[in-house]
């Protein structure tokens, strides 16, 4: 079978490997679509530590269930079609005996730590796969794990209706996270350098908007919440500077969630953060999110098909990954079709 794997950082192509036998306790899948996400690209690059090599990319993945176990939890069978919980835990540490999968002290995701499924058949869990429901496209079923990230990220931060909600970033999964914070009735601020991607969230419906290279962004958001600040930050960029500024944008007795990943340690002002009392909050991968996530594209809450950018074939998949890497302002979604 055809699978896109990586030799070591910037050595990437679609190769023919065996095709894979379940084992105990695991289906056998069929991929139909596959997401290119970021961590992908620093895998490409060499700039993700947590990465192995040689690795199978992949982890944003739907197809159709070729063999599973009879006994399997979910009662799936063969024929159903299915996304993939690509978060493996352990079950046995602290964070996972509280629900919190994702915080898994030995936690191993698909295409970082083991080999993903960014190939024409792949092997996984049978209690990790979630059923796709008919009204839910291919292409939508392969960006559906992305919409858990930003989801996982307004659940730490408590959202709630009415709220103001500065997100930071502007790529795939700040807008995204801005489109579930107005799905969830906040008022969104979403903030960005790069004014071609605030032009196209406001397309998508985005309340507000704020170039921060060009705006005083502390007084612009004072402005628009009549001088309280936001009651949520999410960062969402990684950028140093961001996570430093996310101080600065939150509300006295405010919350703050960390989703981006920095590339070194953020320096914060430790008073400020007494002196407003807030909360910070991580917001690592997502835990148990997928069907919430699911609903909201199917209830058309969040239209996540305005944010592909493009379908492309197994075969090229390779190339765009690279083409990724060097124009990464001409992409938000890519899905490989393995149809």
């Amino acid at each position: 079978m055809k699978a896109v794997k990586l030799e070591e950082p910037k050595n990437i192509a679609c190769v023919e490997i065996a095709k894979p036998s379940p084992q105990k306790g695991e289906a056998l899948l069929k991929i139909m679509t596959a997401g290119i996400c970021g961590s992908d690209i620093g895998a490409y690059r060499g700039t993700n530590s947590l990465v192995s090599y040689p690795r199978i990319i992949g982890h944003e993945l739907a197809g159709v269930i070729e063999s599973i176990p009879e006994d399997n939890p979910k009662g799936l069978c063969p024929g159903d079609e299915v996304l993939v919980d690509p978060y493996l835990y352990c079950g046995e540490c602290y964070p996972c005996s509280i629900g919190r999968t994702n915080c898994c002290t030995d936690l191993h995701v698909l295409g970082v730590h083991v080999d993903g499924g960014m190939a024409e058949y792949f092997c996984h869990p049978a209690d990790m796969l979630v059923k796709k429901p008919a009204e839910l496209s291919w292409e939508e079923a392969a960006m559906v794990e992305p919409l858990t990230i930003s989801l996982h990220g307004v659940h730490r931060g408590a959202l709630k209706a009415g709220e103001y909600c500065v997100v930071i970033g502007a790529g795939t999964i700040g807008l995204l996270a801005g489109m579930v914070g107005q799905a969830y009735g906040a008022h969104v601020i979403l903030l960005d350098l790069v004014q071609e991607r605030l032009d196209f969230a406001k397309s998508l419906g985005i309340e507000y908007v704020i170039n921060s290279g060009k705006e005083d962004a502390v007084e612009a958001v004072k402005a628009i919440t009549g001088g309280n600040m936001a009651q949520l930050v999410m960062e969402c960029s990684g950028a140093n500077a961001a996570i430093r500024a996310t101080l600065d944008y939150v509300s006295h007795a405010g919350r703050i969630t960390l989703t981006g990943w920095p590339p070194r340690a953020t320096e914060l002002p430790t008073d400020v953060i007494t002196r407003k009392e807030i909360d910070i909050r991580g917001a690592r991968t997502s835990a148990g999110e997928f069907e919430e996530a699911i609903q909201l594209i199917v209830e058309k809450k969040v239209d996540i098909k305005k944010i592909l950018t493009k379908t492309v074939s197994i075969d090229e998949a390779p190339e765009t990954v690279r083409d990724i890497e060097q124009n990464p302002g001409n992409y938000l979604k890519v899905v490989v079709d393995l149809r």
